[in-house]
């Protein structure tokens, strides 16, 4: 059965149809138009009561009946969960994984968020925001870029959910005010992530 992808071309969005690629899940998109307010739409909202994408509805879920979800977090965990992969099975090597995914989520995601709000879209220059927001990203690079420095992938050895979920935010470092070049690690392999084929596709959806 297809999955059904709730979703726009943002970075939160794009985490979960490159996963969906990765794992070659037959997958349907449905784009929600956050620029047009469609996320408050309350056919959207019996799926996503936060109002947010992506979201997911798997016709075959854990007992074999329909089931929504929403929260990237979750929605990766599950996907790797109905799968058996892009988890390591090795446990310190799994919660690597489960660790990274939860420092992207708590913070990488975030606070770029909000470099992006205040260097792009605020309506008004407010420079102690743009200054405290590009500080932490600038921070977080440096986390990032020392993790790398150490391990091919964030949770070790293994590709998995923790890359997947951070990739998309790197994929917006101009928005960021960040050059790869002074975070070398992270520039290989935001490279070596960008030469998959199922990353590319991912990061086009929706079309």
């Amino acid at each position: 059965m297809t999955i059904q992808l709730y979703t726009w071309g943002t970075p939160n969005g794009r985490k979960i149809s490159i996963a969906l690629e990765e794992l070659e899940l037959p997958y349907e998109v449905h784009a929600i138009n956050i620029t047009k307010d469609e996320q408050f739409a309350p056919a959207f909202l019996k799926i996503s009561p936060n109002n947010k994408i992506p979201a997911i509805v798997d016709p075959e879920g854990p007992d074999g009946r329909e089931m929504a979800l929403f929260e990237t977090g979750a929605i990766l965990l599950y996907l790797a969960g109905k799968t058996g992969k892009l988890l390591p099975d090795d446990p310190r090597e799994h919660w690597a994984a489960q660790q990274w995914l939860m420092w992207q989520m708590g913070g990488f995601g975030p606070m770029l968020g909000q470099a992006h709000h205040f260097l792009r879209f605020a309506p008004e220059d407010v420079p102690y925001a743009k200054t405290r927001y590009s500080n932490e990203t600038r921070r977080l690079y440096g986390v990032l870029d020392k993790r790398l420095g150490e391990v091919p992938y964030l949770a070790g050895d293994s590709y998995s959910v923790a890359d997947i979920a951070t990739y998309p935010w790197a994929a917006r470092h101009p928005w960021q005010q960040i050059e790869l070049e002074e975070f070398p690690q992270v520039k290989r392999w935001y490279d070596e992530l960008t030469a998959r084929p199922a990353v590319e596709r991912g990061m086009a959806v929706p079309a």
